[in-house]
């Protein structure tokens, strides 16, 4: 993952790993790494949304002062 992606292309791929799990018809090595790379790309959408959480509840104020509103 050294290059960075979109949250929607990261959503895409986590999904993707997913169901290929699911499916259960993969080797054990390589399901250990799709987990592993899903867990990266999970905590990875997290933060984003998290991030955004943050730009969405504050509200500019008249003077151009943020104030954070209730969630």
């Amino acid at each position: 993952m050294s290059t960075k992606h979109t949250f929607e292309e990261n959503l895409k791929e986590l999904e993707a790993i997913v169901a290929k799990l699911e499916n259960g018809e993969v080797p054990l090595e390589e399901a250990i790494s799709e987990f592993q790379k899903g867990m990266i790309l999970s905590k990875d959408l997290q933060k984003t949304l998290q991030n955004a959480e943050k730009t969405l509840v504050k509200v500019m104020q008249a003077d151009g002062s943020e104030v954070e509103i209730d969630a």
